[in-house]
């Protein structure tokens, strides 16, 4: 076979290790030209260099096997742009979350306390709400909560309902504790509200609770709030069981600028008024 290459002499030319090209043979994502049927010694071609470089590119990027295999296999160029324009999407949204997550860092390590703590104590009293509540695991609530409070608005809207008050939610211990638990979502609307999907009536309870603002998105160190929160319950050996809630004051739906969200954490404290 003209143009023929060994395997090692292939490491070499395409910087990919032996173990690694019998991997790929394997699994079949680059093939030998041939195999000795007597040694078993696989041959590659000179032809083949540029398609293992482009598969070390691809994982370069941090992109899965299978995908690479679909990229390499499809012959609809726009299918094949499409698929490395999703991997690059979701490189980019996991490039902003590590930046999220890295100013985050930064920010607890400057001043590991809420700039302004003001701590008030408040009593709620019951609430009509449209809701939606499930279970949820803990590392997907954000995205759940969005979908569940964006469904909760258009259909008050769709009822021709008014809403009455700040959105807010109910979380069950178990979805710190046990990273897994019940989550509910409620918008307080004017009027009875109509079964719709996963829409249900709820009837918000009143409480005493003790409640910080937290000032921007939730990425942005929201957890500085719960903490400085907990040790004022703590300190004032106030808490009692039940859940957090939070309300939303300022979000998505009313401004873009995320520096405008405004979120009240609130824990369930003894009695404080008369």
């Amino acid at each position: 076979m003209r143009d023929a290459l060994s395997i090692g002499d292939f490491s070499r030319a395409t910087h990919l290790s032996v173990k690694t090209l019998r991997h790929y043979h394997r699994i079949g994502l680059l093939e030998p030209a041939s195999i000795d049927p007597g040694s078993g010694y696989r041959r590659y071609t000179t032809d083949q260099i540029p398609v293992a470089q482009v598969i070390k590119r691809f994982r370069a990027l941090d992109m899965p096997l299978d995908q690479i295999g679909a990229v390499l296999s499809t012959t609809n160029p726009q299918a094949r742009r499409d698929l490395v324009a999703a991997h690059l999407a979701r490189l980019e949204d996991n490039l902003a979350r590590t930046q999220s997550a890295a100013a985050a860092l930064r920010n607890l390590l400057d001043d590991p306390t809420p700039g302004d703590v003001r701590i008030e104590r408040r009593r709620v009293e019951a609430m009509d709400s449209a809701a939606i509540s499930d279970v949820v695991d803990h590392q997907h609530v954000t995205a759940w909560y969005h979908g569940a409070l964006g469904e909760l608005r258009a259909t008050a809207r769709a009822q021709g309902l008014t809403v009455a008050g700040s959105a807010g939610a109910i979380y069950d211990d178990d979805l710190f504790t046990q990273e897994c638990g019940r989550a509910t979502v409620f918008l307080p609307c004017d009027g009875p509200v109509a079964l719709t999907g996963r829409i249900r009536p709820l009837r918000v309870p009143s409480g005493e609770l003790a409640v910080i603002t937290h000032a921007g998105p939730h990425e942005g160190g929201i957890d500085k709030a719960y903490g400085a929160l907990a040790t004022y319950v703590a300190t004032n050996e106030i808490g009692v069981e039940g859940p957090i809630r939070e309300y939303y004051v300022v979000d998505h739906d009313d401004t873009a600028d995320e520096s405008q969200w405004r979120t009240e954490v609130c824990w369930p404290i003894f009695r404080v008024t008369g």
